[in-house]
């Protein structure tokens, strides 16, 4: 049976207490779907910070958990089959704690997949192009020369809000009732205009109901613990 402490992660983050989840993190757009998450199911977790500046997600430890040297990743001690479970992506986390915990994705039929769908959408788009905008407008890439670049990723980051913006009309959620898929795409919108100060750039006064469904998000007192989860040590 695989008990917590057979996962080398819990070497370097040891667990406080072993018989919750563990949650590997830091507060990126993709960080705080997970914290997000968590807080909103009320399923109890501990969060290690996952400290880029120190190389962290490097480590052989957290490789051991996530070779692909990402965050989020959790190790849940009671995973499906009873034994300690890891895992890692954040479109998978949401689904399995969702799933977990009967909460913010329904449990079959249409709507599941409805919810699904717009989950992918944001991993396949938005958190891609928002995230090269970034790369592009504040930082390295900001220095190029050639803003072709740049404007190839401001243009597609405009259709994607379109896109949003127009699945919005008359909804408060993405899929009519708050879902995983509100959870992976909010955080994004809340990066492109706050952390990367893009909102001119991509155009966020001309939407006319994103900007709203954004502040009805960071609204949430859930959203609000998870937004600042794991805390700087």
């Amino acid at each position: 049976m695989t008990i917590l402490t057979d996962f080398d992660i819990t070497k370097r983050w040891p667990a406080t207490d072993p018989d919750v989840i563990q949650l590997y993190s830091l507060t990126t757009p993709n960080g705080v779907k997970a914290s997000i998450m968590l807080e909103e199911t009320g399923l109890p977790y501990e969060a290690h910070y996952v400290d880029f500046a120190q190389a962290d997600q490097e480590t052989p430890e957290f490789l051991s958990l996530n070779p692909n040297n990402k965050i989020p990743a959790i190790v849940d001690p009671n995973g499906p089959d009873g034994t300690a479970m890891g895992l890692f992506e954040s479109g998978a986390i949401l689904i399995c704690l969702a799933d977990k915990s009967g909460k913010l994705l329904p449990k079959d039929g249409a709507k599941r997949y409805e919810t699904l769908q717009w989950l992918m959408w944001q991993m396949g788009g938005i958190g891609p192009m928002f995230g090269q905008l970034g790369f592009f407008f504040k930082y390295a890439g900001a220095k190029f020369e050639d803003k072709r670049p740049q404007q190839r990723f401001v243009d597609e980051s405009i259709r994607l809000l379109e896109v949003l913006d127009q699945q919005l009309e008359g909804r408060d959620w993405v899929t009519g009732d708050y879902s995983i898929a509100d959870i992976a795409i909010a955080p994004w919108l809340d990066a492109l205009v706050g952390f990367y100060g893009a909102a001119d750039l991509v155009e966020w006064q001309d939407l006319d109901n994103v900007p709203a469904y954004l502040a009805r998000f960071l609204a949430r007192p859930a959203v609000k613990r998870g937004m600042v989860v794991p805390a700087r040590p």
